[in-house]
């Protein structure tokens, strides 16, 4: 008998992964105390529990301790107590720390596998893989990051006592994308995994007091809904890292409003996976399968969109077909299992239910005919055919094995179809033409675009959102300044402003009177409502009238900034140099805007002047910067580069303050202008004939039409039109606490970017740098696989 017969006549059989070690472990441990609070193991005060199961059979795995809100106050106290110290603590003490917790997870990696496939359901092929692997990675990456935090990061502090929501699709990884950062920085954390997955965040907190983790610094608390919502509310927590539905991310952007709460959302998506004519469909092929069907399509940035190019879509999708037809559905510690179950009933409920409302809408769904146990929370992996871009299939995130398809003929289309969603979480690009794959990437509204690849993730690079996926990154550099905060003390306290008394004539002849317009799409026009407001001197002299600027009035100001492309598309070098001639136009006035100042602001002519200087030198500072505030090349340990791209926020809303109006305006444009976003300001209310002198000065500086308009107006009635506005894309506000506040839950319809003083103003004079570049890009990240 030949090698190649023997071969062919061997029988194989399933290969399930031993479970005996983790079968102790449920049995020997008291989960009645599973709340790790201080150090210690506890009950819930209200010794209350809930179940956890095991998805592929039903079976429970422990009844697990619940906290409520007074279990929730005492792990916030033990963080708090336990900060001072662990903040203040040398970075080479913490890296020992983040080091022993990474080594000691190494030593326990096969228990954290198969406990993480019993409790989420995953092939144990990933847990044991990429998720226990890549949870040790990030805990050693950033023991590396803190004994350079002070050189990399100057001026920056530990953001405080960290709440921490984590969700059930990835327990273990979700919580070292969290909880290493934060440890790094010098934070403490208050942790609660989700209901559905508590096991391995247990045996984490266990390997915590191995490793010698300060008593409080790390607190491990269980439960549902309210425990989650006392944490979000809880008054000692300095911020919120939340990864989970956009829908609860909503929820928590507007409850955390004004509270002065740092915040980072990691929220859904609905990638699209674009396959262009020249791919290898082979390859292709193999990376939709990992990019849909890893974890059951349990993923946030999951390819559930399908977009392939029409002249090879027929042959692209039979070949799809042929290899969905070999996939295992199967026990998860099976090492054959390609597709484990579902998470639990409730989420393979709504699977079906959106399957069948998908075909209600026209898609064909087809399934291979293969075998599924009748135990357990399977679904079948599921094509859907003939999808219209508004089916549900499209637009909604499934978060299970279901795959929409669409075609397209050109690159163009194939662009507008994959940012047809509200989200922006992640795309995947296959074609064989480098060129053609990176002019795609950048033009994608994605924080992470793969080439010829999917779901490749490192702690050096970072990981977010656009859009409704939320704000904030998770690893890398951008990932550790989620848990930094600013080092020097907040500016005064911005007091709503004082009736002034009623405008009277100042008693002299004027020459010929000005009538200040609003600024909108290069244009001076007339407020929609043709009213005016009248702008007096601190002596309650009439200095002149602005137009009182309305909701259509912004609305026209957003959608001029939208229509600008030149602006954006404009090369850094470019933007810098009208930045710089702005400046230059702005020095020969220099006389005429100090004169403006002192009769608006009472302020003596050499201060009044040295503002303007100031203005002119921090223009000239942005439009240095223009060019240089650039991304970052990373090398993650596979054979992979992943730029770190800076791109435009987009249509940046800008609400300036009262004090030092010319400056103030000057300090939050430039940045926004520099980096290539097209702004919509809102000048000081009580002296917006500065910002109003400006117009000229816009016009003959060769700044495209739409790049800055300007509406004039009562701030806090305008700063609510920008707050709800679904086109404007980052909101920043130098305002009273009231309505920043009001900025920050008004903006949760798309979500979008907002900064606030939270009540406080700034040191104008030296309020220049990176913070403001920061707040003005997006961060992308591309990886572009590199050899044979």
């Amino acid at each position: 008998m030949t090698i190649l017969e023997r071969y062919q006549a061997m029988d194989y059989a399933t290969a399930p992964e031993a479970r005996s070690e983790a079968d102790a472990w449920l049995a020997a441990r008291d989960f009645s105390k599973s709340l790790f609070i201080a150090g210690d193991w506890r009950a819930g005060i209200d010794a209350r529990t809930f179940d956890t199961e095991d998805p592929s059979d039903g079976k429970l795995l422990a009844k697990v301790s619940e906290a409520g809100a007074a279990d929730i106050d005492a792990a916030v106290a033990a963080a708090r107590k336990a900060l001072p110290k662990w903040s203040a603590a040398s970075g080479y003490e913490r890296a020992k720390v983040l080091y022993a917790v990474g080594r000691a997870m190494q030593r326990h990696q096969r228990l954290f596998a198969v406990l993480e496939s019993l409790d989420n359901g995953k092939p144990i092929r990933e847990s044991r893989d990429i998720d226990v692997p890549l949870a040790i990675r990030h805990f050693i990456h950033h023991a590396g990051w803190t004994q350079s935090l002070d050189r990399e990061f100057p001026g920056r502090k530990a953001a405080g006592v960290v709440g921490q929501i984590i969700p059930w699709n990835f327990p273990l990884l979700m919580l070292a994308w969290k909880v290493a950062p934060a440890l790094a920085t010098g934070c403490t954390v208050v942790l609660k995994p989700a209901e559905f997955t508590p096991l391995t965040a247990i045996l984490f907190a266990e390997i915590c007091e191995r490793a010698g983790v300060p008593k409080g610094v790390v607190n491990i608390v269980h439960g549902g809904p309210e425990a989650g919502a006392a944490i979000v509310n809880h008054s000692g927590i300095d911020k919120i890292a939340f990864t989970g539905s956009s829908e609860v991310g909503k929820i928590i952007r507007k409850a955390t409003a004004g509270s002065g709460k740092k915040l980072s959302l990691e929220l859904g998506g609905k990638s699209a996976f674009i396959v262009f004519e020249d791919a290898d469909l082979d390859s292709a092929v193999e990376g939709l399968v990992d990019g849909i069907w890893f974890n059951q399509g349990q993923v946030c940035c999951a390819g559930s969109r399908l977009l392939v190019q029409e002249s090879v879509a027929d042959a692209f999708i039979a070949k799809v077909k042929v290899r969905m037809s070999r996939l295992r559905v199967g026990a998860p510690l099976d090492k054959n299992t390609d597709i484990g179950p579902l998470v639990d009933r409730t989420q393979l409920d709504r699977v079906k239910r959106l399957v069948e409302e998908g075909a209600r809408q026209g898609a064909v769904c087809w399934q291979p005919d293969c075998d599924v146990p009748t135990i357990g929370y399977y679904h079948l992996p599921t094509l859907a055919t003939g999808v219209a871009p508004a089916n549900i299939l499209a637009q909604e995130e499934v978060f299970g094995p279901v795959l929409a398809t669409m075609s397209f003929r050109t690159n163009e289309e194939a662009v507008e179809l994959a940012n047809n969603t509200r989200y922006g979480l992640a795309a995947s690009v296959w074609s064989e033409n480098v060129n053609l794959a990176l002019h795609v990437a950048p033009q994608l509204k994605a924080g992470v675009v793969w080439i010829n690849g999917t779901n490749m993730f490192d702690a050096a690079c970072g990981f977010g959102g656009y859009r409704e996926s939320g704000f904030g990154r998770e690893g890398g550099r951008e990932g550790l300044e989620e848990y930094l905060a600013p080092s020097e003390p907040h500016g005064p306290v911005i007091k709503p402003a004082a009736p002034r008394p009623a405008a009277r004539d100042n008693g002299e002849g004027h020459a010929i009177d000005r009538t200040a317009k609003l600024f909108i799409g290069g244009k001076q026009v007339r407020p929609d409502g043709n009213y005016s407001l009248p702008v007096l001197t601190p002596k309650g002299k009439l200095a002149g009238e602005v137009g009182l600027g309305s909701r259509k009035d912004i609305r026209d100001a957003v959608s001029a900034a939208r229509a600008c492309k030149a602006w954006p598309d404009a090369t850094a070098y470019n933007r810098a140099q009208v930045l710089y001639y702005l400046a230059e136009n702005l020095s020969g006035r220099t006389e005429e805007f100090a004169s403006r100042l002192v009769e608006l602001t009472g302020a003596s002519h050499k201060a009044a002047k040295a503002e303007v200087e100031q203005s002119i030198e921090r223009l000239f500072y942005y439009a240095g910067m223009a060019d240089k505030f650039e991304g970052l090349v990373h090398q993650p340990p596979v054979r992979t580069v992943t730029l770190a791209l800076h791109e435009p926020v987009g249509v940046v809303g800008i609400v300036a303050p009262d004090d030092a109006p010319l400056l103030g305006l000057i300090s939050l444009i430039a940045p926004a202008l520099a980096m290539g976003n097209t702004v919509v300001a809102i000048p000081s209310e009580t002296a917006p004939l500065v910002a109003t002198d400006l117009y000229q000065v816009i016009e003959y500086s060769d700044l495209p039409a739409g790049a800055i308009n300007i509406v004039t107006g009562k701030r806090a009635e305008l700063t609510a039109v920008l707050a709800r506005h679904d086109d404007v894309d980052g909101l920043w506000v130098v305002a009273e606490a009231e309505t920043c506040a009001m900025a920050e839950a008004e903006s949760t319809g798309n979500l979008k970017r907002v900064w606030t003083g939270h009540g406080r103003s700034l040191d104008w004079a030296s309020a220049e740098g990176e913070p403001f570049l920061r707040r003005a890009v997006e961060i992308k990240n591309v990886w572009v696989p590199y050899g044979d």
